[in-house]
């Protein structure tokens, strides 16, 4: 093989070399990287073709999901008590005045509910009161309900708005002032013989306690002036003051409601009550209402339940009753001894420890051991 030829075949590997090394950089990177190296096999043999796998579909079968079923629980109610239907001739309680009426109000109706012969009418105005006659008049108002409902008993409560200026004459006097003291006595006089005309019983309701301690100490200065006026008008001053605070006097949002459980008595302003303090403001009234009206203040019949097994009825005449004399506890012949259990009775001097001390200024002597027991001679007493 001549020069020339060698030389010719040296320059077409070269260039099959560059036209080799122009294809590879071509290719992206990430297409030489996922170029599968050769084996030596493959090299000899070639490359055996690969049989593509179909493979199958898989099918998810569909889960059976076993839910429980959820147990609808029914709650025992204990059905309402049928309502009690009011007498023709029942006795009406006409309830006026402020918020606080009001509250008393429908705390009245919830403890008369089961009685036939009480009705309870409440005509309230929560914002009213004696000192805003231009507001709401109740000198002009209250004759006209009275003659609208015509009650047996007349209930007021009002004064938790007074703590405010009055028009006196003209002027405006500020609260507490001697001239604003003086008319509103003579207000609350007035209101109060108005309750009283026809002779009608009537029953004045104190203010009860406030959050607020500035309020609490006006209302206890406009209670003695509800006291008087309307005791010297012939009618009745209710007190429920004790019934909302404590032994120290303290106004109490939580406390005892009427059968003696731990319940929230007033709303979280500390002035208006909830429903349990309703019920409480109006038992102190109730137990003066049913004293005036008596037997028509009676509850219906078959309310009482199984408390009619309690009653004791007296016996009969004719019923052969024997009487024992009494016996004394002291009396030693009950067991059938004559003694104390384990031994004779011992005897004292008949004065006490304290006596002692008094009068000679003698000390017992303390107990065999204990710390305040200084006796030289420690000797156990049988």
């Amino acid at each position: 093989m001549s020069m020339t030829t060698t030389f010719r075949i040296v320059r077409l590997s070269l260039a099959f070399a560059v036209a080799a090394s122009v294809v590879v950089t071509a290719i992206p990177a990430g297409a030489q990287e996922r170029r599968e190296r050769k084996t030596i096999l493959e090299l000899l043999f070639g490359t055996p073709k690969r049989k593509e796998v179909v493979r199958e579909p898989q099918v998810r079968k569909p889960r059976t999901a076993n839910r429980k079923k959820k147990q609808t629980t029914t709650v025992a109610t204990k059905p309402e008590p049928a309502a009690i239907e009011k007498l023709p001739d029942a006795k009406v309680v006409l309830v006026v005045g402020d918020f606080i009426a009001g509250s008393l109000g429908e705390g009245l109706i919830a403890a008369f509910e089961a009685t036939p012969g009480i009705v309870v009418e409440r005509r309230t105005n929560g914002s009213s009161g004696i000192v805003r006659e231009d507001y709401y008049n109740w000198p002009t108002s209250l004759p006209t309900l009275i003659t609208e409902t015509k009650p047996a008993l007349i209930v007021v409560s009002m004064g938790a708005n007074d703590r405010q200026q009055m028009t006196v004459g003209g002027e405006k006097e500020k609260f507490r002032s001697e001239a604003w003291t003086k008319e509103y006595e003579a207000r609350v006089g007035r209101l109060a013989t108005l309750a009283r005309n026809g002779g009608k019983p009537m029953m004045w309701i104190g203010m009860p306690a406030f959050q607020s301690s500035a309020m609490t100490a006006d209302m206890t200065t406009l209670n003695n002036i509800y006291r008087a006026g309307v005791e010297k008008a012939g009618g009745e001053f209710v007190d429920i003051w004790d019934g909302f605070v404590d032994e120290n006097g303290k106004f109490v949002i939580s406390g005892s409601d009427i059968n003696g459980q731990q319940v929230r008595l007033r709303g979280s302003d500390g002035i208006n009550f909830t429903k349990a303090g309703k019920r409480k403001l109006a038992f102190y009234v109730e137990k003066e209402i049913r004293r005036v009206l008596g037997d028509a203040a009676a509850d219906g019949p078959g309310l009482q339940g199984d408390l009619k097994d309690l009653v004791v009825t007296a016996p009969a005449e004719d019923t052969e009753i024997t009487k024992t004399q009494p016996i004394s506890l002291a009396d030693p012949a009950l067991d059938g001894g004559t003694a104390l259990l384990g031994g004779a009775v011992i005897k004292g001097n008949g004065k006490s420890l304290r006596e002692k001390l008094v009068e000679k200024g003698e000390i017992a002597d303390a107990p065999l051991g204990r710390v305040d027991d200084f006796r030289v001679n420690k000797v156990a007493t049988p």
